[in-house]
């Protein structure tokens, strides 16, 4: 992977632009890599993403986890994902992303596996007013759910938290697992945990060209990419800033793609550094927060 050791100034317009094709170009190639006939052999799999998730879910949900619970799925793409919210229980799901085929492609599975769902295609930056538009002004949610690789797409961490507080129900539950600000930061090239990108963000983004992407073989032809870098302290003033009240916060030591060549692939198929290593670095994060009653 090639990345800009020094951030650029870009435009939201231009990054979202750019970034919006490439995300386009990934759809085919995740409906080949992603682990989809695993939820077509098994009516009650969850995707392994899902699975962990709701691990640390269950404890702010009560006994029943999801059963009944309405449930927005922030950054959704193919939707393996948003069908196993639906899975796990929950009575309905709206699945939100940017791009069109993801959305088509996520419409296509849940059809396929009978799972009712709605899909509505917005940058996350505008979601409530795009959900507004298609669902209706009384529409809120028990639940809103991001899981990962997905806030580094954004400039605006605090026009992000606006949106979850304003999708959510008095009392509604928001949860968070994305890569580790820290993990970011280093070079996923070295032979050594090396720190070699920016852990704090100043609103410039960081550009990237790659013709592959973290899953299957494939190559894509709009190779540019531009991400912001944030701090875990951004992520929890933003939520905070928002008015959320923050019910846990958590680091990982595993990833459920390879983000670098060095990491060993553990049983359940998620990955890990080796030795030493996994205890010196976090891969993940995770924030549980609610919106006051």
């Amino acid at each position: 992977m090639s990345g800009a050791d020094e951030p650029v100034e870009i435009a939201w317009e231009a990054a979202r632009a750019t970034n919006h094709a490439n995300w386009e170009e990934r759809v085919p190639l995740h409906l080949d890599a992603y682990d989809i006939a695993s939820l077509r052999d098994d009516p009650v799999r969850l995707s392994g993403v899902v699975e962990t998730d709701m691990e640390t879910m269950r404890a702010h949900l009560g006994p029943d986890g999801l059963a009944g619970l309405d449930v927005c799925h922030l950054q959704c793409h193919i939707g393996t994902d948003t069908v196993s919210l639906a899975r796990a229980g929950a009575a309905r799901v709206v699945g939100v992303d940017f791009s069109a085929s993801a959305l088509e492609a996520a419409a296509a599975l849940a059809r396929e596996l009978g799972v009712a769902a709605r899909w509505v295609e917005t940058d996350v930056l505008a979601a409530r007013a795009a959900v507004v538009r298609e669902l209706g002004p009384e529409t809120v949610f028990d639940v809103v759910y991001t899981s990962i690789g997905a806030i580094s797409w954004l400039n605006d961490l605090d026009a992000w938290a606006a949106q979850v507080a304003a999708l959510l129900t008095p009392g509604g539950l928001f949860y968070i697992r994305d890569g580790h600000p820290v993990l970011y930061a280093l070079d996923e090239d070295a032979e050594t945990l090396e720190l070699r990108y920016r852990y704090f963000g100043d609103g410039r983004a960081l550009a990237w060209d790659e013709d592959t992407t973290y899953v299957g073989d494939g190559r894509i032809t709009h190779t540019r990419t531009y991400e912001w870098p944030h701090p875990l302290s951004e992520v929890v003033m933003a939520l905070l800033g928002a008015g959320l009240v923050i019910e846990r916060l958590d680091e990982g030591r595993t990833l459920p793609w390879r983000f670098s060549d060095r990491m060993i692939e553990l049983p359940d198929g998620n990955f890990a550094w080796p030795d030493e290593d996994a205890w010196r670095v976090p891969c993940t994060f995770t924030v549980v927060a609610r919106r006051p009653a």
